[in-house]
Protein backbone atom coordinates (compact mmCIF):
# COMPACT_ATOMS: atom_id res chain seq x y z
CA UNK A 1 0.00 0.00 0.00
CA UNK A 2 1.34 3.41 -0.96
CA UNK A 3 1.05 6.50 1.13
CA UNK A 4 -0.77 9.47 -0.25
CA UNK A 5 1.51 12.34 -1.23
CA UNK A 6 2.07 14.71 1.65
CA UNK A 7 0.17 17.93 1.24
CA UNK A 8 2.55 20.80 0.63
CA UNK A 9 2.43 23.30 3.47
CA UNK A 10 3.23 26.92 2.81
CA UNK A 11 5.33 27.81 5.87
CA UNK A 12 5.58 31.51 6.68
CA UNK A 13 9.00 32.73 7.81
CA UNK A 14 8.25 36.45 7.64
CA UNK A 15 7.46 36.81 11.34
CA UNK A 16 10.09 35.80 13.88
CA UNK A 17 9.17 33.81 16.94
CA UNK A 18 8.98 35.85 20.15
CA UNK A 19 10.83 33.07 21.98
CA UNK A 20 13.66 34.31 24.23
CA UNK A 21 14.82 30.80 25.24
CA UNK A 22 13.24 31.02 28.70
CA UNK A 23 10.61 28.31 28.35
CA UNK A 24 8.86 27.98 31.69
CA UNK A 25 5.36 26.63 32.09
CA UNK A 26 4.10 26.09 35.61
CA UNK A 27 1.46 23.44 36.11
CA UNK A 28 -1.18 25.98 37.13
CA UNK A 29 -0.37 28.47 34.33
CA UNK A 30 -0.79 27.89 30.62
CA UNK A 31 1.41 30.77 29.43
CA UNK A 32 5.20 30.73 29.02
CA UNK A 33 7.00 33.06 31.44
CA UNK A 34 9.51 34.01 28.73
CA UNK A 35 7.45 34.80 25.63
CA UNK A 36 3.87 34.94 26.96
CA UNK A 37 2.59 32.45 24.39
CA UNK A 38 0.28 29.63 25.38
CA UNK A 39 1.30 26.03 24.80
CA UNK A 40 -0.59 25.72 21.51
CA UNK A 41 0.98 28.91 20.16
CA UNK A 42 4.47 27.65 21.06
CA UNK A 43 3.86 24.20 19.61
CA UNK A 44 2.23 25.39 16.37
CA UNK A 45 4.30 28.50 15.65
CA UNK A 46 6.19 27.00 12.70
CA UNK A 47 3.02 25.89 10.92
CA UNK A 48 0.90 28.97 11.64
CA UNK A 49 0.00 31.34 8.83
CA UNK A 50 1.16 34.95 8.89
CA UNK A 51 -2.31 36.04 10.02
CA UNK A 52 -2.34 33.47 12.83
CA UNK A 53 1.09 34.63 14.01
CA UNK A 54 -0.01 38.27 14.01
CA UNK A 55 -3.07 37.33 16.06
CA UNK A 56 -0.89 35.36 18.50
CA UNK A 57 1.47 38.33 18.86
CA UNK A 58 -1.51 40.59 19.64
CA UNK A 59 -2.55 38.11 22.34
CA UNK A 60 1.03 38.09 23.67
CA UNK A 61 0.94 41.88 23.99
CA UNK A 62 -2.37 41.71 25.88
CA UNK A 63 -0.93 39.12 28.26
CA UNK A 64 2.16 41.27 28.89
CA UNK A 65 0.06 44.37 29.54
CA UNK A 66 -2.42 42.55 31.83
CA UNK A 67 -0.50 40.03 33.95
Amino acid sequence: MRRRPRQSRNIDHSIASPCIKVCQFKSDELVCKGCYRNQNEVRNWMIMSKEEKLHALAQVQLRKDNP
